[in-house]
């Protein structure tokens, strides 16, 4: 028996059970439970009232509205400030660019409630209300080291010759940056978009924060339902915010493929 043990250690493939346990236990009974209760009611007989409940509340569909909308104006900020910044720091010296990056790193070493609440003192301090601006202000402060790093990353490992080639032909600086820089960056900017887009519009405690409750997105009133025992409504808003993740993962993955294939031509 022992020996049977040794052995199934010794297989490079058996060090991956417990991976595979986590993911069983933590992501997928998880997810399991969740269309369980979504199409279910409180009597567990099978029901798609739950959907018909959400499509009857306009407050609710116009809280997930809103929450995409800020969650796109958030992504666009954060590609706007943090590609320029990558770019640079790709370009720059190593040593100076290592230092750099670290700086923005550091941050997302400190636990996001704990930099939104030093967010929300400092607005106290400066005498700025909190407010929608204050929430976009906190996505954007928040995520930004999201989208820096992977752009950064895909930049700073670029394949220079292709840009010596471009270079060589007579391409000017931005003919250069349109048709060879951006397009080979493009799966940085995909994976900036992914790590920053998701998080966004399923937040609470970052809008709860900044705008004392003023401002509700679609995280908070999922977790209002869930708090409140509304189970079977809270779970149908958990899938549809599944389903939104999954179509935005899907539309990406197909534009990084697409950008892989052609991204020269």
């Amino acid at each position: 028996m022992k020996r049977n043990l040794l052995r199934l250690a010794g297989k490079r493939g058996a060090w991956g059970f417990p991976y595979l346990i986590f993911m069983l236990i933590f992501v997928l009974l998880p997810l399991i439970l969740v269309g369980v209760y979504a199409f279910t009611d409180h009597a567990g007989h099978f029901t798609l009232a739950n959907f018909g409940q959400f499509f009857n509340q306009s407050k609710d569909i116009n809280t997930f509205l809103y929450s995409l909308g800020i969650a796109i104006i958030t992504t666009l900020i954060c590609i706007l400030i943090g590609y320029p910044i990558a770019y640079i720091l790709s370009n720059a010296n190593l040593c100076k660019s290592e230092v750099m990056v670290m700086l923005f790193i550091l941050p997302m070493w400190v636990n996001v409630l704990v930099r939104t609440l030093a967010t929300v003192a400092l607005f106290g301090f400066v005498g700025i209300p909190l407010g929608e601006g204050a929430l976009i202000f906190g996505m954007v402060y928040n995520f930004l080291p999201f989208m820096i790093l992977p752009i950064y990353n895909v930049l700073k490992k670029m394949d220079k010759s292709y840009i010596e080639a471009a270079q060589d032909m007579g391409a000017s600086p931005a003919k250069v940056f349109t048709k060879v820089i951006f397009p080979l960056s493009m799966p940085g900017v995909i994976s900036g978009v992914m790590m920053v887009f998701m998080p966004t519009i399923s937040t609470f405690a970052i809008s709860e924060l900044l705008t004392m409750n003023k401002i509700k997105l679609f995280g908070t009133t999922i977790q209002e339902n869930i708090n409140n025992g509304l189970w079977n409504y809270g779970s149908v808003l958990a899938l549809l915010m599944l389903v939104i993740i999954l179509i935005t993962t899907w539309v990406t993955d197909s534009n990084d493929t697409s950008e892989s294939a052609g991204g020269l031509i």
